[in-house]
């Protein structure tokens, strides 16, 4: 974006409310430079400094004139030649140096001379009034970066933002052409990060970041310079608004705030009232706006393509068919001056696609050798510049010898063309990619209906505002049929909503008051009233759009490779290029071929400069670039199309060599919905006493199997069902809050074992054996018995004990998922080996495991051990999956090769996993391993076919088959096959969004590959 004249910096003044109008320079203390410069010391930080003795002083200078790092290593080494100088760091982005000295020995004037006389401008800071440094903020901004062409490209900003001080983490997608980085604000801002990238010669501008601090306006009522101006008068006279920036053309406003202070909406509101209803504001998703800067990009690469074909279809005519029509070829042959009729045109037009329409490969082959780095570009600016200037000193040649040699303008033309053809087809597959996100931002409205409240909370109007306006606690009004904008809970009215479009399940849900409801969704059928709990990038849909974002910005390992490839692949082809030119030359002179093979009126210098340029201009780091991350782009967002959101490459390539799938038993094999089919009373208690004692105990726990035995006794009482809609925490409050409950004390859950209490001065004990036998309470052999049936059955156990002594039973069932004995069949057709880990005892565990078919048990795991059991089976080098549902799976899913959560887990259960399974279906386990093998299967074929035709190309256009087969490629057929070699690559994994993921009925039929 082009910024206006008033791009300006605000920071908020000490003294209260700016004043209007005034605009104020950044305090360096206040952002990003206060500064943390020692980030620059090799060893250092600024705590350290504090270890030097009192008689020493620490002073920051400004320094100007400083363009690369041979200045900044210069003026440090200035500063280190001074006597009495300790230490010295000079930081370039920050234009800033911090020395550490000795007063007695030299003086600040003597350091500013020191600078001054290596060549630069300097001047001493004043101290800062505060000596507390800043606290460290990471931040994780996401920047758009323009003009990358492959993955040499990548690698070169990658390393430049890796070594920005204060930079923890860089990732850079060529496909996306994003950049996601994190990185510390005390030490380096958002600017320093973009004038980085275009300093490297890339173009760079800052998208959004973890601290929503930005706001994407498009204004409507701005017409001219003096609107311009009260627009911007009434942001500087707006506190919180740091920076801001008017695009005249596209009339979008970017605004930088401080959320602490100012709010969005608020934002919004008083731009509006300021302009007294003159401007309307309109808030830009950045996501749209992206896409829309893909579609500007391939418009932009499309009127490149047909400029340079316009003007190639003379250049081509005259060439091809003229020759032909005599009347034509005879206007052509006519001398005009030094040269003919038909070589002034050529000349003329080949000159404008050489260096108007081709200039950005100039641009882009500037960019990266200044960067040390060598790209596609490169080879595109050698090969048709070669053609180019050949041909006109071909022309020059003969004006003054009199000797025409044939000249080779169509080369240089038709290549560019090609090229270029080559680019907008990439340009368009490559934005294909990104459906899956650009799917994703459309299932959120774009605007809401504000219910605006009174002080008594009475509902006084309706409001219409952006859906990225909303702030948490906004009553929001949803009509039938209308998406929710937000995550909410439902605080008047009773409908069905289809959430399909989030979780995968079909079946529209039942949301009544209290219910919670998920941003993105469709209500259905009744008008509810939803209060904002989440907005901005806490909804749930952010975070998956975060997720697959994040996943499609992350390499795989095996891009290593590719990597490798691109750093030694340009010079590789520019010295195969070389020796082509220097054999076939060297051949022709010696006699080695003969002369019938040399063009007419050539000679064997051209003869041999033709091959030397179609092996520069046929060789293709391209097509090796683009070839992992455009199948990961396309597998993440096919994968959150089927409602398994895939957190990055590595996971994708890990999963498809998984030998292991470990399975969580409660919630993971089983449904999840645990309920009583036995209680047997061995004492002489009522079993209506009994059942109250019971579910009086469990009542303050959270497990599912006290829940199913409160909602047990409590229908024996009533005689009723629970409501359906329910939620099952509110269940378990009005449980312990029901007057049929007995008082309990001293209430303490014991992992793995179960509950003990006191109820009326004597000990309840509810739980497994251990949990008796560690109090001394005896199981009779009968009861035994019974439990031992009871286990056998597939049913868990629970013993209760009372005053000392075992009073009865309670047989408890979790079904098992209808598709589980399926899914473990055709995991083990597919050549993994499914292992199932519960806490459950033995016999059930065992039982549970005969009935899903699972072999490998593992029973009476403790939530800390079912790490260890994950590693013991990593010993052999084995790669392991583990599919949990709960926090107690959390240590699992993170020591296992690929942690899957199913059934969207505990937060805590999904930031451990690699895998997230929207639905609770274990299908879904099938469909991830199943995707990252077609993924990778995929990937194998890319790189197959981009080295495949690196290494049959490049022979045939160095004319190692013509003396036999008399093939020999001319250098625009070349580019054209270059061109095309890279979009076939992309066009490949363009083929996975075909895949459909295996159904219920044919798992079966999968066998191992």
């Amino acid at each position: 974006m082009a910024p206006s004249l008033k791009d300006v910096q605000l920071t908020a003044s000490s003294g209260g409310r700016r004043q209007p109008g005034i605009v104020a320079a950044a305090d360096d203390s206040d952002d990003l430079e206060d500064v943390r410069l020692l980030d620059a010391y090799e060893d250092g930080d600024p705590a350290r400094l504090e270890g030097y003795e009192k008689s020493t002083r620490t002073i920051q200078l400004s320094v100007t004139g400083m363009t690369c790092a041979a200045c900044s290593n210069s003026v440090e080494e200035a500063l280190k030649s001074v006597r009495g100088v300790l230490r010295a760091s000079v930081a370039l982005l920050q234009n800033k140096a911090i020395v550490v000295f000795d007063p007695n020995l030299v003086k600040e004037d003597d350091i500013k001379n020191a600078i001054e006389d290596a060549g630069f401008d300097a001047e001493v800071l004043p101290e800062p009034s505060t000596t507390q440094a800043k606290l460290n903020k990471t931040l994780v901004g996401q920047f758009m970066i323009g003009g990358m062409t492959c993955a040499a490209c990548v690698n070169s900003v990658e390393g430049i933002l890796r070594n920005l001080p204060g930079v923890k983490r860089a990732v850079v997608s060529l496909p996306t052409s994003l950049g996601e980085v994190e990185y510390d604000s005390s030490i380096i801002s958002k600017d320093d990060i973009v004038n980085a990238i275009e300093d490297a010669g890339f173009e760079g501008s800052f998208v959004h970041s973890s601290e929503q601090d930005k706001i994407i306006l498009s204004v409507a009522g701005v017409s001219d310079e003096l609107e311009v101006q009260f627009l911007e008068g009434i942001l500087c006279s707006l506190e919180g608004v740091k920076q801001f920036s008017f695009n005249r053309v596209s009339r979008e406003l970017d605004v930088i705030f401080d959320p602490e202070i100012i709010g969005s909406r608020f934002l919004v509101d008083a731009i509006e009232s300021g302009s007294i209803g003159k401007f309307k504001l309109h808030v830009k998703n950045p996501y749209t706006r992206m896409a829309s800067k893909d579609n500007e990009e391939s418009s932009n690469m499309f009127r490149l393509f047909m400029s340079s074909l316009l003007l190639s279809i003379p250049i081509f005519f005259m060439r091809v068919v003229c020759p032909h029509i005599p009347l034509m070829y005879s206007l052509l042959l006519r001398q005009c001056g030094p040269f003919h009729v038909g070589d002034w045109l050529k000349w003329a037009l080949v000159t404008v696609i050489q260096f108007v329409i081709g200039k950005r490969f100039y641009v882009a082959a500037g960019r990266a050798l200044r960067n040390g780095s060598t790209n596609m570009d490169v080879l595109v600016a050698l090969g048709t510049s070669a053609s180019y200037f050949y041909s006109v000193g071909a022309l020059l040649y003969g004006a003054i010898t009199g000797f025409w040699s044939p000249t080779y303008f169509e080369t240089s033309a038709m290549l560019i063309t090609f090229v270029l053809l080559g680019k907008y087809l990439e340009s368009l597959a490559k934005g294909r990619t990104s459906d899956a996100i650009k799917k994703l931002v459309e299932l959120a409205p774009a605007t809401a209906l504000l219910l605006v409240q009174d002080e008594g909370g009475k509902i006084v109007a309706e409001r219409e505002i952006d859906a990225l306006l909303i702030q948490p606690g906004d009553i929001l009004k949803v009509l039938p049929g209308a998406k929710i904008p937000v995550d909410g809970d439902v605080v008047w009215g009773s409908s069905h909503v289809n959430e399909s479009m989030i979780t995968g399940e079909s079946t529209p849900v039942l949301k009544e008051v209290n219910a919670s409801v998920i941003g993105g969704t469709i209500n259905l059928h009744g008008s509810l009233h939803v209060q904002a709990t989440k907005v901005g990038s806490n909804t749930v849909l952010s975070q998956i759009i975060c997720l697959v974002e994040t996943a499609q910005m992350s390499k795989a390992p095996i891009q290593k490779f590719a990597d490798f490839v691109a750093s030694i692949f340009v010079p590789t082809v520019v010295a195969l290029s070389l020796l082509t030119l220097l054999g076939w030359y060297i051949g022709g002179v010696m006699g080695a071929y003969p002369q019938e093979w040399l063009p007419k009126n050539g000679n064997y210098f051209v003869f041999s400069l033709m091959f030397s340029i179609s092996v520069v201009v046929i060789a293709c780091p391209c097509a090796l670039g683009l070839a992992t991350p455009t199948a990961v782009m396309v597998a993440t967002g096919v994968g959150a199309n089927n409602s398994v959101l895939i957190k990055g490459g590595d996971a994708l390539e890990t999963a498809q060599k998984v030998k292991y799938v470990i399975f969580d038993k409660t919630g993971t094999l089983t449904q999840g919905k645990a309920s009583v089919t036995t209680a047997k009373v061995f004492s002489g208690m009522e079993r209506g006493k009994f059942l109250t004692l019971v579910a009086s105990a469990e009542a303050s726990s959270e497990h599912p199997l006290a829940k199913a035995i409160v909602e047990y006794a409590r229908h024996f009482h009533f005689f009723d069902e629970p409501s359906s809609t329910m939620d099952v925490q509110s269940q378990g409050k009005e449980f312990n809050s029901s007057s049929w409950l007995l008082e309990v004390s001293d209430f303490s859950a014991l992992p793995g074992r179960g509950v003990q209490c006191f109820i009326d001065g004597k000990q309840v004990l509810v739980g497994n054996r251990k949990i008796l036998a560690e109090n001394g309470v005896t199981i009779p052999r009968f009861a035994e018995d019974f439990m031992v049936e009871l286990e056998e059955s597939a049913k868990t156990g629970i013993l209760v004990g009372y005053d000392g002594a075992l009073i009865g039973i309670l047989g408890v069932a979790d079904p098992l998922k209808r598709e589980a004995s399926v899914v473990v069949e055709g995991l083990r057709k597919m050549g993994v080996k499914p292992v199932m880990v519960t806490g459950d005892n033995w016999r059930t565990a065992q039982a549970v495991a005969r009935e899903v078919g699972i072999q490998d048990v593992k029973a009476e795991v403790m939530p800390a051990e079912k790490a260890k059991v994950v590693r013991a089976l990593q010993t052999d080098g084995s790669v392991v999956a583990m599919v949990g549902d709960g926090i107690n799976d959390s240590p699992a899913l993170a020591a296992a090769d690929v942690g899957i959560a199913i059934g969207a887990g505990t937060d805590i259960a999904i930031e451990a996993a690699d895998y997230v399974l929207m639905r609770n279906n274990l299908e879904d386990v099938i469909t991830a391993i199943d995707l990252s093998r077609k993924t990778f299967s995929r990937i194998r074929l890319n790189y197959f076919f981009a080295m495949a035709y690196n290494v049959i190309a490049i022979p045939v256009a160095a004319g190692v088959f013509f003396p036999w087969l008399k093939i020999k490629l001319p250098p625009w057929a070349a580019g054209a096959c270059m061109a095309l070699s890279s979009v076939s690559v992309v066009c490949s994994s363009l083929l996975l969004k075909r895949y459909r993921k295996p159904r219920l009925t044919t798992i079966l039929e999968i066998t191992v590959e």
